[in-house]
């Protein structure tokens, strides 16, 4: 007797981490219920950075283009000084775009409508967050979880396969998995509030008092027009978070009677901390974004890897489901865990350089685009490679010609839900067998994609008869020579492609 699920996949959650894993499912055709104990979508513009990594996630998801329209690149910083004049810089690194890294620099989006333009992706895609709804408990056992929701019509029980808290710092699956949330209180309470600002212009970051007690900022919020306050605040005690509130400190700190606060949007003290979740999967429940680890605001790591944690699940959630080994699902906390971490510590570290020298600049290190799964079990190479692109690292984007004569972008031929399978000047009868869901592309003679200006030659370093195999997520699954078919034809069993299409 076959048992009845309500849905494969319950996401209790409907922030960034919640609503990228909902869209990768929807266009995989996984069955989902996201739900969130909130009445409506959020609000606030808690996360504003969309690093250049998850550009390219957003690309694949097939909203980068919405997203960046909603939002503008950052203003520079200015930081005044006791007298009134101030010095200006920039807070991120300005570098131009290359065949191998499309973006560039970090972009500003205030979180509500990053989400927004996530909701809209995945109505078009026929599905919808349950605001209202809330996870009670669950139980779990080999064959599925049974969660115990509740909603405007009640309590009822819901049958799932797997389950996943992506409900943030104070997650109730995380507690109930009895999962450890270790690390520490950074001894900063902050506040941070979206408001309407009169007299202060629209071109910089405001910053007054910096590496001081009476620090705060005003920066102007691309695609509203609200400014985001932030301020650090004593560590003990109320703090009124009013119009009047936040005016009378902003005009005591700055020392300006003409900067006025007309109306606060959304507002939040909170104290910072930097935890770390022991495990980020327990059976067939796992954890996404701030449920598996909380960031500092500096660097804007927290979102981005949210972001990345449920582009990571997504496609071995729904290969899983489709028939591959379960042991898939492991390589999920082995390859995010350490990355999270890495995170934590970059933001602490940006943290601590604020508090000491006051104001900011963000590098390369934030932008995430050199992070990578070198050590992770799915990470395959024959013959080994021991310097340059290694299996693991992220896939890099190349100006290419199809044989037909028009231009294109790699990015475009990994876009979608499936592997592709690339050979450079190799002989097309090497390639493991056709499957379902794996797209073969050959570049050199009688190829279909022409290498016309050697980016591919020189962005994946690659000698002739090497076939590379790209991940769902963008990231290089194998490198291997023609005669390690057999070994690819292994690899890919792993993965989920037992059968092939002849």
């Amino acid at each position: 007797m076959y048992e009845t699920y309500s849905t494969d996949v319950l996401i209790c959650g409907a922030g960034a981490a919640g609503l990228t894993l909902a869209i990768d499912l929807a266009r995989r055709g996984v069955g989902f219920r996201l739900i969130d104990k909130i009445n409506g979508p959020f609000q606030g513009a808690r996360g504003k950075a969309i690093q250049p990594r998850s550009q390219e996630v957003f690309e694949d998801l097939a909203i980068v283009d919405r997203v960046v329209a909603s939002g503008g690149p950052y203003p520079p910083q200015r930081t005044y000084r006791d007298d009134g004049s101030y010095q200006e810089s920039l807070i991120m690194e300005q570098r131009d775009p290359t065949p191998a890294e499309p973006y560039a620099i970090a972009i500003m989006v205030p979180q509500f409508l990053t989400e927004a333009a996530m909701r809209e992706r995945l109505a078009e895609l026929g599905q919808r967050p349950e605001y209202a709804v809330e996870l009670e408990g669950f139980m779990q056992d080999p064959e599925g979880v049974t969660a115990r929701v509740r909603g405007p019509e009640g309590v009822m029980s819901l049958r799932t396969r797997y389950l996943v808290g992506a409900d943030g710092g104070g997650s109730v699956v995380r507690r109930a998995i009895d999962t450890g949330f270790p690390g520490k209180s950074l001894d900063i309470r902050a506040v941070v509030a979206d408001v309407v600002v009169e007299g202060l212009s629209r071109d910089a970051w405001h910053r007054f008092n910096d590496g001081t007690p009476l620090q705060i900022s005003l920066c102007p919020l691309r695609g509203t027009d609200l400014f985001q306050l932030q301020a650090v605040i004593p560590l003990d005690g109320d703090f009124d978070l009013s119009t009047e509130g936040l005016a009378a400190m902003v005009t005591r700190r700055t020392g300006r009677n003409d900067i006025q606060i007309l109306a606060v949007s959304w507002a939040s003290a909170y104290n910072m901390h930097a935890r770390l979740a022991d495990r980020f999967r327990v059976g067939r429940v796992f954890l996404a974004g701030d449920a598996a680890h909380i960031h500092p605001p500096t660097g804007g790591q927290g979102l981005n890897t949210s972001v990345q944690d449920s582009y990571n699940l997504g496609w071995k959630l729904a290969a899983v489901l489709d028939g591959a080994p379960e042991e898939l699902l492991a390589s999920y906390e082995e390859e995010r865990r350490p990355i999270a971490a890495a995170m934590l510590g970059l933001s602490t570290k940006l943290l601590d350089e604020l508090k000491t020298a006051g104001g900011m600049r963000r590098g390369r290190e934030t932008q995430q685009l050199d992070l990578g799964y070198l050590q992770s079990a799915l990470s395959f190479e024959r013959p080994l490679r021991t310097s340059g692109l290694r299996a693991g690292h992220r896939a890099p984007d190349a100006p290419i010609r199809g044989a037909a004569g028009l231009p294109t972008r790699l990015f475009k031929l990994f876009q979608g839900p499936h592997w592709t399978l690339l050979g450079y000047e190799v002989d097309r009868a090497t390639a493991v067998r056709p499957r379902t869901g794996l797209h073969i592309h050959t570049v050199g003679l009688r190829g279909d994609i022409v290498d016309d200006g050697g980016h591919i030659r020189t962005g994946y370093g690659l000698e002739p008869g090497t076939w590379v195999l790209i991940r769902p997520d963008g990231y290089i699954g194998a490198i291997a020579s023609c005669d390690a078919g057999p070994a690819l034809e292994r690899y890919l069993s792993t993965v989920g492609f037992g059968g092939c299409d002849d």
